[in-house]
């Protein structure tokens, strides 16, 4: 893989293969409800060029004639519940129980708020992405994507329809070996204070892993603060012929799955290095993409 910019397109893509959203590469950097902008075609990564929650864009939906407020409580963003644990793995991963060795004995894995242990496909890209305790923000449902998708500054733009943030995190993109690792969120406190992130201040989590590869990421906010995005999603609007075609002479309202599609990739299919190779074709059934929710999060739309 020439470059860490190849890596992103390469891991963006793979999870969204996924899951159907949007992975971010560099998760301290925010991406919030409303964003709206392009995609970076080499890196994969969200160019944002405002937010409609922002002054300036409720300005231009007035000057429109579009009767939206959106500073109204009911059009703000939505908190879902929070979950213990995300765990997606892409096409080429396949997910294990975690194995005790006599290298990580010492680890305090009783307590451990994440433990996985992946294998991975040879000769090909596999990714992982582990969100602790996600909490998922998103656009209300109703008139807010009804009315905004007539505004002019989102012509040929991508939104962010919802987010997902947490207070730790883990990425990799294997190496092509075939390599096993193995993961694991654990507490450096004493095990009775180590039920959450922050117990009177004394539980300090921190990741474990025995991966070596250069693509990999994670970090872990020691007092437990919402400082991460690794995962979001992205729609565009559906353009006024194709919506003309799809209604024509038929009854009802369109609904925001009409107006608003997930987006499709700026690229060809990508090789396992993130190049752009069009006659790509993925036919493995038995390492095919997963992803596993602990808990209940609502999903927007």
């Amino acid at each position: 893989m020439r470059d860490n910019t190849a890596a992103s397109r390469k891991f963006i893509d793979l999870i969204r293969q996924a899951s159907s959203k949007w992975a971010n590469w560099d998760p301290p950097i925010e991406i919030k409800v409303g964003d709206y902008g392009t995609i970076e075609h080499d890196s994969g990564e969200l160019d944002v060029e405002g937010n409609i929650y922002d002054k300036t864009f409720q300005t231009s939906l007035d000057n429109q004639g579009l009767k939206l407020n959106l500073s109204d409580a009911s059009c703000q963003p939505r908190k879902g519940g929070v979950d213990d644990n995300i765990i997606m793995s892409s096409s080429g991963v396949k997910q294990g129980d975690f194995s005790l060795k006599p290298e990580v004995s010492f680890l305090n894995l009783a307590s451990a708020a994440v433990k996985a242990e992946f294998k991975f496909q040879e000769g090909k890209r596999g990714a992982v992405l582990v969100m602790h305790k996600p909490q998922q923000v998103y656009i209300p449902p109703g008139k807010v994507l009804s009315t905004i998708h007539q505004a002019t500054e989102l012509q040929d733009k991508y939104l962010v329809t919802s987010t997902f943030t947490c207070p730790g995190y883990y990425i990799y993109l294997s190496n092509k070996s075939g390599e096993r690792i193995a993961l694991a969120l654990t507490a450096s406190a004493p095990i009775p204070a180590a039920a959450g992130i922050t117990a009177g201040g004394t539980v300090s989590m921190d990741w474990w892993t025995d991966a070596q590869a250069a693509f990999l990421r994670k970090a872990v906010d020691k007092a437990g603060q919402y400082r991460y995005t690794p995962l979001y999603s992205l729609k565009h609007k559906q353009n006024s012929f194709s919506l003309s075609r799809i209604f024509r002479g038929e009854e009802g309202e369109q609904t925001e799955d009409d107006l608003w599609l997930d987006c499709t990739p700026p690229w060809q299919p990508l090789d396992e290095d993130g190049d752009e190779d069009p006659v790509w074709e993925d036919n493995d059934e038995e390492f095919g993409p997963k992803s596993a929710v602990e808990g209940s999060l609502p999903y927007a739309t």
